[in-house]
C-alpha cells in the first residue's frame, strides 16, 4: 500500500469513525458546554469537520488560507448534528480525492509552510496532523 493510500486510509477511518460518535450524541445536548468558555458540542462537531476543510486550502495553497478565504460555514446556523455531516460530505469528499492525486515524492518533497504560526512540515506529515486533529477533538467530546 502506498503512502497516500494510507493517509486516505487514515482520514476514511478517522471520519467513520467520528460520524458514529457525533450520531450517538442525543439532540437534546447538543448545545451543552462544559464551561462558559468552551465551543458547545455541536460547536465542536462543526470545527471538527470544517477544519478538514480549512487544512485542505491550507495544503492547496503551500501554508496559508489566502486573502479572500471565506468558510462555506460561515453563517450557516447550527441546527443539528445531522446536518453539519450532510453539509460536510462533499467538502470531505473532495479532500479525499485531492489526497489520491499526491505521489510519494510529493508526500515526502512538499512544505507546508505556515509562516504566521511558525510552522513548517513535509506534506505527509501535514496531511496526517488533519485527521489526527479530528481524533484529538472525537476524543474532547467523549470527555
Amino acid at each position: 500500500m502506498t503512502a497516500a493510500k494510507l493517509i486516505i486510509l487514515n482520514a476514511e477511518e478517522v471520519r467513520r469513525r467520528s460520524i458514529l460518535l457525533m450520531e450517538s450524541i442525543p439532540a437534546d445536548v447538543i448545545h451543552w458546554k462544559p464551561d462558559e468558555e468552551a465551543m458547545s458540542i455541536i460547536e465542536m462537531v462543526r470545527h471538527m469537520l470544517e477544519s478538514e476543510y480549512i487544512y485542505s486550502i491550507i495544503v492547496q495553497n503551500g501554508g496559508n488560507l489566502g486573502e479572500e478565504f471565506v468558510s462555506p460555514w460561515e453563517g450557516r446556523p447550527f441546527t443539528t448534528i445531522a446536518d453539519e455531516i450532510a453539509f460536510s460530505t462533499s467538502y470531505h469528499q473532495q479532500f479525499i480525492q485531492g489526497l489520491r492525486n499526491y505521489s510519494a515524492q510529493d508526500l515526502a518533497g512538499i512544505e507546508i509552510n505556515r509562516e504566521e504560526r511558525n510552522q513548517r512540515r513535509k506534506l505527509g506529515d501535514y496531511l496526517l496532523r488533519i485527521a489526527y486533529h479530528e481524533s484529538v477533538h472525537a476524543g474532547n467530546l467523549l470527555s
